[in-house]
């Protein structure tokens, strides 16, 4: 595959840092609305919050997870950082892996049970255990999803670890 040129390579990377501030600030918005729900005294709001959390990620959270793997998986392939070149983008690939892993079956799962029980039992959901369990998961859940996500850009940034080292490569001749 062909390298794509310096003009092409920066396009490809504002798409993706683009898709990582979406990704960042989505997850942080619904750590805040997640946060604000653990003392709600109205039904329709905790039923608000919770369809809003669900909004987010549907709507911004997936397609942005999505962009920045596509672009990532571009900027690996078309350009000098390869796939296994260097070490952080190996840890950023492993890392990114990891969050799309936990928001496909854990935290997208919980904030749709959560969203599911408060608008069948209005608040009566903050006393049923499974809400509890699935709206303090998707509390913890993005925060964590945050930090590592803050996390990733700091990679990104500063680049750490460098390169692999190359290995010389042994010619062996048979006659």
């Amino acid at each position: 595959m062909p390298k794509i040129s310096i003009q092409q390579k920066n396009w490809l990377l504002s798409a993706h840092i683009g898709f990582a501030a979406l990704w960042t600030g989505a997850v942080l918005s619904m750590f805040l609305l997640a946060l604000r729900n653990t003392n709600s005294d109205d039904s329709a709001i905790l039923y608000t919050l919770d369809s809003a959390i669900n909004l987010l990620d549907d709507w911004i959270v997936i397609p942005a997870a999505i962009g920045s793997v596509v672009t990532a998986t571009f900027l690996c392939w078309m350009t000098n950082y390869g796939f296994t070149k260097f070490y952080w983008v190996i840890t950023k690939w492993v890392l990114t892996s990891g969050l799309i892993v936990f928001g496909t079956f854990w935290l997208f799962p919980w904030g749709n049970n959560a969203e599911q029980l408060s608008g069948q039992e209005g608040l009566q959901a903050l006393s049923n255990p499974l809400y509890q369990f699935d709206a303090r998961g998707v509390l913890i859940g993005t925060l964590v999803q945050a930090v590592f996500l803050f996390g990733i850009i700091g990679i990104s940034a500063l680049k750490p670890w460098g390169r692999r080292p190359t290995q010389a490569r042994s010619h062996l001749h048979i006659d």
